[in-house]
């Protein structure tokens, strides 16, 4: 199964709370923290990929932090195809491909500059960190992170990041942190081009 997953932040106490950027319901970091690789894991097992795209945390010691996020992101099932945020720097996803903690005998992180295209139930999927305007297409889908709560108003564009507000459209409650998986992403886009329907009247 594949999964997909943007914006997780972990380390990023500035989110926590009520906030004008992206707000999470926690009080601690380590509250969040054990949600998110709690949420992760009730659906995400070892044969399973995850494609990140991007932004996978802020720690407030920067490089010296990079032990701490590798041990978190260890304690996550499933390999990790990384797609570089804004946040992600060549020098972190340089010290995990070296501490590679390994999944079922193979590598469990993979890592790509600027996205991945990947071609399954008749569609194709553009990965980026950034929203990526496609056009008049019929069989094509971006999937995309970035801009937390907001959403490009095209039924095309998938924000599939930890905060993103097509989460909505998804069966409630949803535990935050739960990456969106294959079967989902039909969900997503036909309740999104119904919304933006609704709202073109």
């Amino acid at each position: 199964m594949k999964f997909f997953t943007s914006d997780t932040h972990y380390f990023h106490a500035a989110l926590l709370g009520d906030n004008d950027f992206a707000p999470r319901p926690f009080e601690t970091v380590t509250q969040m923290h054990e949600t998110m690789i709690a949420s992760w894991n009730e659906v995400v097992a070892d044969k399973d990929v995850v494609y990140h795209l991007g932004d996978v945390a802020m720690h407030p010691d920067y490089e010296a932090g990079f032990p701490e996020i590798a041990a978190l992101l260890a304690q996550l099932q499933g390999k990790i195809v990384f797609i570089k945020g804004n946040h992600d720097t060549r020098a972190f996803f340089a010290y995990l491909r070296k501490h590679d903690p390994g999944c079922l005998g193979a590598e469990k992180y993979a890592f790509e500059d600027v996205g991945v295209l990947l071609k399954f139930a008749h569609q194709q999927f553009i990965l980026t960190h950034y929203p990526m305007l496609l056009g008049i297409t019929k069989n094509s889908r971006n999937l995309h992170g970035h801009i937390h709560h907001h959403s490009v108003p095209i039924a095309e564009n998938l924000n599939v990041g930890v905060d993103a507000p097509e989460l909505a459209f998804l069966p409630q409650p949803r535990p935050f942190g739960r990456p969106v998986s294959e079967n989902e992403l039909a969900v997503l886009y036909h309740a999104k081009q119904q919304e933006l329907t609704k709202l073109a009247r």
